[in-house]
Formats: structure tokens, sequence, C-alpha cells
């Protein structure tokens, strides 16, 4: 029997193919899987427009047949079933598709959308096997026919015997080699998993016969091997079914199945769209937050399926960053794959099912925060840094997006709360939405600089992670309100007979503070009286856009730029410490330059920035005890 050659352009491919376009080899199982599926499907769509075609799905499936002893994997399916002229044009010719032709033909529109429509998965089976035998006989031919190939070199066609329709698909697997070993993909729990991973909500049976354990017939305390035939797929996808037929534990047994994390979900999302693009997703938000989520090895991203084949593990362009902690999945017929099924294309589909699920998470997000305060806390607990992130990113594009999720510790309610709910309770008066930043909340209760804001009655949000000032740097705004720092050099709340009180008090303490000033040299920009203290002797204030927190914050980056604040020593004139400064500046220098110093020193302590010399520090405070 004579071979016959592939194209030479066919030649290259099947090269390129077997090294290039599949990442895994596993793959191959999945593409003969979903070529299985889709020839049951033709049948059934021939049944649709003829009438003496009746489709009884329960009589359809697809088995794997794993033979150790003669190294050989047989994929058999019950489909459609192939001519000669068919085997010779799909399989002859590599990338031309006979499920495209078909579903050109048959114009297939109702939902049974078939995967096969580049003509390459068949070939992918040369990644594992050196020789490939398809058997197969045709619905409309009563004749089946025989098509095997060793490679690129050709393929041979000739009659053979099959007594059911279908097609069976034998690979004579490849030798093992120090790096791979092709005798795995003969292991049955090998092949299950495979199954399970990539083709589990196939609509027809996938059957394998597996061993199992069971009593011996007569001795209940002794067991046997043996192997029986089992449906290995679950065929229907939980996202398929009606919701109203599902409950909370079966979305969380899905959950678990899908190793989405060891937790339980906080709250779940299931969405069916049937619009301009179709599709449907499962969406979770974890309780707990992994032990990679912020570093390298974390990926981000929801499984990928098309039409129930499992596409990508992670598809990253599904989430934005800022919602990363997702997991789920989606699942549409209408997207644009590449030749691999394996990779995406960028194009418009995609970004629509991105952008709607955006939507839908904030959506959840904002339902959860209105009608479970408690657990969407214990969520912000886990995943708030992350929206915060999200809001400093990208020039702070997203912050509209972000900003309603976000929520800070309050001074006055002694808990977390949103931007619009201390909104909500601002005094007419009260021009700004006022901050302090520090390492806790109880160092912050305890800062000099609230003392002012909270004597009018203010609210104070309490800033403690490293991101939050960043990010609120970037937001700016909420609802026309200005953010401002407790300290900031103007806290926006003076009146005019204040102002006249400092005019006349800076002009009576120049001399002091210009003194001061130069004994600290470039440490600080300026010192002056304090307008916000009332019973601290000193503080510190920012006069530039660098607070004193993103300082510490900068720094602790590895090959910082020795980020300065703009810092002003701030001396409070009614306090006893005041007199004792003019006291020293009247009559002895030398100590009005160790009381200054002791002061910067003091303002450094209470911000928790480090002491430039700690001896000398300890040194001087021994000084003022003789």
């Amino acid at each position: 029997m004579a071979k016959k050659q592939f194209q030479a352009e066919s030649k290259r491919l099947l090269d390129m193919m077997v090294n290039s376009i599949y990442s895994q080899r596993e793959i191959f199982l999945r593409e003969l899987l979903s070529n299985a599926s889709d020839a049951i499907d033709k049948i059934y769509y021939k049944a649709l427009t003829d009438e003496s075609l009746t489709f009884n799905q329960e009589d359809y499936y697809i088995k794997v047949i794993p033979n150790k002893e003669k190294r050989t994997l047989t994929i058999i399916d019950t489909g459609i079933g192939m001519t000669q002229e068919e085997l010779e044009n799909n399989l002859g010719i590599i990338a031309k598709s006979g499920s495209l032709a078909f579903k050109r033909e048959n114009e297939v529109k109702d939902g049974h959308e078939i995967i096969g429509q580049f003509g390459v998965g068949f070939y992918s089976a040369f990644m594992v096997a050196d020789k490939v035998t398809v058997i197969s006989k045709s619905l409309h031919s009563d004749q089946a026919y025989k098509w095997e190939s060793e490679g690129s070199e050709g393929y041979t066609i000739e009659p053979a015997t099959k007594e059911l329709v279908g097609t069976e698909i034998i690979l004579s697997l490849k030798e093992n080699t120090d790096e791979d070993k092709f005798d795995e993909f003969l292991d049955e729990y090998r092949l299950k998993a495979i199954i399970k991973k990539y083709s589990d909500f196939i609509r027809y049976p996938i059957k394998m016969d597996v061993t199992v354990s069971r009593p011996k017939e007569g001795k209940e305390d002794e067991f046997e091997s043996v192997q029986e035939e089992q449906v290995i797929n679950s065929m229907v996808p939980i996202w398929r079914k009606n919701k109203n037929e599902l409950t909370e534990e079966d979305y969380e047994k899905f959950y678990n199945e899908k190793h989405y994390g060891f937790d339980k979900p906080l709250t779940y999302s299931h969405i069916s769209v049937d619009g301009t693009i179709r599709y449907n997703a499962i969406l979770f938000i974890p309780e707990n937050i992994p032990f990679d989520y912020y570093s390298k090895e974390h990926e981000k991203g929801l499984e990928l399926y098309s039409s129930g084949v499992l596409i990508m593990n992670k598809c990253a362009e599904l989430l934005p960053d800022y919602f990363s902690f997702v997991k789920g999945m989606v699942d549409s017929e209408d997207l644009s794959l590449n030749i691999s099924r394996e990779i995406l294309q960028h194009d418009r589909q995609l970004q629509l099912i991105a952008k709607n699920i955006k939507k839908k998470i904030k959506s959840e997000l904002l339902n959860l925060l209105k009608n479970d305060r408690e657990k969407y806390e214990k969520f912000y607990q886990a995943f708030g840094r992350q929206l915060k992130y999200g809001v400093y990113s990208d020039y702070g594009s997203n912050k509209d997006m972000l900003q309603d999720l976000l929520m800070f510790y309050s001074s006055k309610e002694k808990k977390l709360v949103t931007l619009d709910e201390y909104i909500s309770r601002m005094p007419e008066d009260q021009k700004y939405i006022y901050y302090a930043t520090g390492e806790t909340n109880e160092r912050i209760e305890k800062l000099p600089q609230t003392e002012l804001v909270a004597d009018k009655g203010f609210e104070i949000l309490y800033f403690t992670e490293d991101i939050d000032e960043f990010a609120i740097k970037m937001l700016m705004t909420y609802k026309e309100k200005e953010f401002k720092s407790v300290s900031s050099s103007d806290l926006g709340l003076d009146n005019e007979d204040t102002n006249n009180d400092n005019k006349e008090e800076s002009a009576e303490n120049k001399e002091l503070f210009t003194a001061m000033k130069e004994i600290l040299a470039d440490k600080v920009q300026d010192v002056k009286a304090s307008k916000r203290l009332k019973s601290h002797p000193v503080c510190f204030s920012s006069a530039g856009d660098i607070s004193i927190e993103m300082e510490k914050v900068l720094n602790s980056i590895p090959d910082s730029q020795n980020v300065k604040a703009d810092k002003v020593l701030e001396i409070n004139t009614n306090h006893s410490v005041f007199q004792s400064l003019k006291t020293a500046l009247a009559t002895d220098k030398d100590k009005l330059a160790l009381y200054t110093n002791l002061l910067y020193n003091q303002a450094l302590l209470i911000e928790g920035l480090p002491i430039n010399d700690p001896v000398d520090f300890t040194n001087d405070i021994c000084k003022i005890m003789v």
C-alpha cells in the first residue's frame, strides 16, 4: 500500500506543533477528547434536520483504554465517524478542520458549540506517540477505513473492519527517555487526573476501566482488586445548572473540589450572561488571604473554559490586579482562541467579559458591605491592603472604582468606617477629612498633633498601613472634600483672632525660634509656635508633599534615596518648657542648645523616627539631671 505524503507546509506545521505550539504534553488528551465530543455533537446536529435520525444522548459516550503491555492508549467515540474522503481531507491536510467545515455548512447556533475549529488538535497526539492509528466508520457509509501515520513522513489509508459507527484512535506511545516518561499516560490515576482537569465538563460520559477493591465473594474480611468501568467526568458543570436548584453547600463543595483555597468562601456570585457575548461564571471571595499572596509565586486569574473544556488554569486578563484575590471560573462559547487553545487572542470578547466581571465584583462587595458588615470587615482585614494598592497604582486611574470600598479606623466610632460614613457625619463648618498616621491605633491616639482637631470635635481617620497615605494622596478628594493630615503645617482651623494673636506672638518670639533653627541647622525647615498643641510641649509638622510617615516608608525600601520630609518643629508656647527656653536664650546659650536638641529628639521619638545619635541624647538627659 502506497504511503501518501503530507504537503510540505503540513510537514513544517506538524514539526512546529509537536515542538512549539503546546506547552504541556498532557494537552494531547484534552484535544482528542474534545474532538470525540465534537464527533458526537455532529450526530446531534444532523438529527435536528434529518427526520430519519434520532438522538438519544444516553447512547453516546467516549472511552479511554490504556494497555500497559502493548504500550498503547486508545480513545473510542460513538460519534459520526469519517469516510475515506474525510480521513483524507481532515487528517491528511494539517490545519484543515472538519469541525469548522461542519459548523459552516450546518450554521450551528443553538449553544452546542463545536470546539475543534483549527484542525491541529489531533496532531498533538504525536507529542506522545510515534505511531497513530485511526479506525473510523462513518454514519453515512457501511465501509470502515484505517488511517495510520508515524509522523511527518506521511500516512496510509486502507479499508478496515469496524462494527459500530464512530472512531477509534490508537496511540503507540514513544519510548521513555531520561527526560520524558511516556508511560505516565498509561497510568489510570494520571489519566483520571488529566480528564478531570481538562475535560470534566464535556457533556458526554468519558468512561474508563479502573481498579477497585471489593470483598471476595463469601469472605467479607478479604478483598480483591477488580476492573470496573466508571464514568470519570462530571458532564454537567455547576455553572450550567439552574441557580434555584443549587445550595450554598453546592458552591462550597465546588470551591473545595477546584482547590481554590483551604478555607470557605466568604461569598460567591453565579453569573449567566446571554447577550452580546455569552458566558457563565462563578466568582468566589475567599475568607483568608493565601500564604503566598504578596509573593512572586502568587498567580492571579480565573479558570477559563470554552464550551466546558479547560483552556487556561489562570487567565490573568480576566481580573484587574486590585481584585486579584477573587477565585473562580469563566466559561464561554464566544471566545477567539489561538491555534493551541491555550492562549487567548487579546480581543473584544475577552475585554467585555473582564469589564463585566470587574463591575460584578464591586457590586458584590458593596452588597456585602451594606448587608453583612461583619463579613465585609473580615474580607477587608484580609484584602483591604490590595484595594489601597489599586487606588495608588496606575496613577490613580482606578480610584473611582475603589474609593467606596475603602475603610479606616475612626477616632470617634472606634471601629472601621467608610469614607461615605465619615462624610455623612461631618459638621457644616468642617472643611477637610482629617487623618493621622502611625504604627498602631493606640500610638496614633497619643499623638500630640491630634489634640486641636479632636478638641474641635472633628473625627480623625487612623492610617496604620504603609500604603494608606500614598493611596489617599492619589485619591486627593472624596465627594469634593480634601484630605488633610493632622500633621500638616496648615490645618485650616484658624479664625481671625487666633491669627492676630499668633502674629504678635511670632514677633515677640522671633529671636528665640531663629536661634533654635540655627542650632538644628538643616535638620528642620523651620521652628515656630504651635497652633495645635494643648498639653504636649513639642511636635513635628510637615511642610511639603512628603509627610514624615511617607519618609519612613520610602526609606525602608532597599536602595532608597534617603528621602526627607520638610519637618517643622512646633513649640507649645503655653507649656512650662517654653518659659525655660526663653530664660535660656537670655542667660545661657549652651543650655538653649541642650534644650533644643532634647526637644528635637523628643519629636523624633514621638514620630517613631530614629535618633541620630542615641549616646548624645542620653548624655543630654544626664546633663539636665545634675
